[in-house]
């Protein structure tokens, strides 16, 4: 055994695969080591923001009373997201799963739904994801949708959420100290 050192480490012929290792090893980062380069990276971005207050019609985009989670024992990965009036910036390009979770409570013979908008030009947003509670009682419950987006260009990507059908005595519920309506982002690699 021995230790090798090097600064860079290159196959014969400039190009084609270089193998470290066989099948069944496990290769050990020491600490503070970073590792850069073309998808070898983790997961570098994790964010979570969550609805403060109850919304009690339909919003389009929902944008006052969001805070990015802050009790004790949860926390950010990154630089995170970033709203301004209801309409969401990535901070880096890739592939991004986005989510949105909401606990409603709907009146008799209503039922409320959300989803997730995209823009790829910064101004014309779509509907991506969606979903509707189709319970007609007075009762209440969770809702969740997600998607995978393609962040190609953080000007011109961007996202909104809307809760949407919420009829007199429903509401899409808040809250500030625990996540009841919240969102979550995770850059899950390279575009």
């Amino acid at each position: 055994m021995g230790t090798i050192k090097t600064t860079n480490i290159e196959s014969i012929s400039g190009s084609g695969t270089v193998t470290l290792g066989t099948s069944g090893e496990t290769f050990a980062l020491g600490s503070g080591v970073t590792v850069t380069g073309n998808g070898l990276v983790g997961i570098t971005e994790a964010d979570q923001w969550r609805l403060t207050s109850s919304i009690t019609a339909d919003t389009d985009p929902i944008s006052s009373n969001l805070e990015r989670v802050d009790t004790a024992g949860q926390g950010t990965l990154g630089t995170g997201m970033s709203v301004s009036s209801g309409y969401w910036t990535f901070p880096s390009t890739g592939i991004w799963k986005v989510e949105f979770d909401g606990y409603i409570s709907c009146a008799s013979g209503d039922n409320v739904g959300i989803a997730i908008n995209v823009t790829t030009n910064d101004s014309s947003y779509a509907e991506v994801s969606r979903s509707l509670d189709g319970n007609d009682s007075a009762h209440s419950g969770s809702l969740h949708c997600n998607s995978l987006i393609d962040v190609t260009d953080t000007s011109n990507v961007k996202i909104s959420f809307d809760v949407f059908s919420v009829d007199s005595g429903s509401t899409l519920e808040g809250s500030s100290d625990k996540n009841t309506t919240y969102f979550t982002f995770i850059r899950l690699g390279d575009t």
